[in-house]
């Protein structure tokens, strides 16, 4: 069997402080400003140099906080920061938060949020922070969703597939990305571009099923091969059907559980849809499973709903369970309180769709 050609970085490392410039500025660094940078033993370093030159360039003092820990997709939840004496205090002090790795689902990213500290986490490689730079006009239209989504009461999503799932919203907060972190306390991705919630607990019912280019893109980075069908009964996932993929599934989710007892793997989580149209649904083709290419784009692809199991923590829930599943799904039709927002895949409310900008 051929090993998979590497493709080679085509984004000039020079252009890298000037990218990283046009991002900062978007998250509206000002002269005067501090910037913590969080970085750790498998961080780019150029990413560090990038970081430092288009700070030094807007006048904004910044530095870098290295922990000893290397937290990933699938070990959320990891405390990087707080542990070590003073340090949950200095990032809480600063202006921007710059974080190299993912510090979801931790207690620590909401005290700093409270704080006032806006975080901005950068986890994708070179090619794909300039491909995924945030478009004129998407901010404004996660902003809309937003506001539509929070006053939804019940979400029912199909699929010619065979999906038919239906859950409340409300009693958990609604979190949106634009792409870059300009407001005090917001925390967002570069590349980002998606709006999530999470259900009411025990509200989930109905049947999901994952069809063939649907992305499970974590805990692996693959496009799903053959049909899942799970069944899911008052927020749980209670039966999973299929061939490998279900295999694959269902041995996560269980290696997950902490008894026999424990069905918090199994629960269903952050659910929510992409829009923005920088981001390529077939990037995975395109560059082989390296899941540094695909950490925002799978997710935020146009139209694509996202259904995930496992924590909640991070909307305000008490599940911290590894068992965490993201499945971004295509070919969705998604109704809020009846009205379609997204048609076969399709974004159908204008005020949602943004133009793509080639780069």
């Amino acid at each position: 069997m051929q090993p998979a050609a590497i493709r080679v970085q085509e984004l000039n490392p020079a252009k890298l402080a000037g990218l990283y410039r046009r991002e900062l500025e978007l998250c509206k660094v000002r002269k005067g400003e501090t910037i913590a940078v969080v970085s750790d033993l498998g961080t780019r370093r150029e990413y560090i140099q990038a970081a430092f030159a288009a700070a030094d360039e807007l006048g904004a003092d910044i530095y870098e906080l290295c922990v000893n820990s290397i937290p990933s997709w699938t070990k959320v939840g990891v405390p990087t920061i707080g542990q070590c004496k003073g340090t949950l205090e200095a990032v809480c002090a600063a202006d921007l938060l710059v974080i190299f790795h993912v510090p979801l689902f931790t207690k620590w990213l909401k005290q700093v949020q409270e704080a006032g500290t806006r975080v901005l986490m950068i986890i994708d490689a070179p090619d794909d922070l300039e491909q995924l730079l945030s478009p004129p006009g998407l901010k404004e239209a996660m902003k809309y969703a937003e506001s539509v989504y929070r006053t939804t009461k019940k979400v029912r999503v199909t699929s010619a597939a065979g999906t038919d799932f239906t859950y409340e919203c409300g009693e958990y907060p609604v979190m949106t990305q634009w792409g870059y972190a300009d407001e005090p306390g917001h925390f967002d991705h570069w590349g980002g571009g998606h709006v999530h919630t999470f259900p009411n607990e025990g509200s989930a019912n109905g049947a999901v099923v994952f069809q063939p280019g649907d992305i499970v893109i974590l805990p692996y980075c693959r496009y799903v091969a053959d049909p899942v069908r799970l069944e899911i009964r008052e927020g749980h996932i209670v039966r999973i059907e299929g061939g490998l993929d279900a295999k694959l599934m269902r041995d996560w989710l269980e290696d997950g559980r902490t008894g026999e007892r424990d069905r918090d793997p199994y629960a269903v989580s952050h659910l929510g849809w992409g829009m923005n149209p920088q981001a390529l649904w077939y990037g995975i083709a395109l560059n082989g499973e390296e899941p540094e290419r695909h950490r925002a784009a799978a997710r935020t692809f146009p139209g694509n709903f996202l259904f995930s199991t496992g924590p909640n923590t991070q909307g305000g829930g008490k599940r911290t369970t590894r068992g965490h599943y993201d499945v971004p799904m295509r070919d969705c039709t998604v109704e809020l309180d009846g009205k379609p927002v997204i048609v076969a895949g399709k974004l159908v409310d204008p005020r949602m769709v943004v133009e793509r900008v080639r780069r």
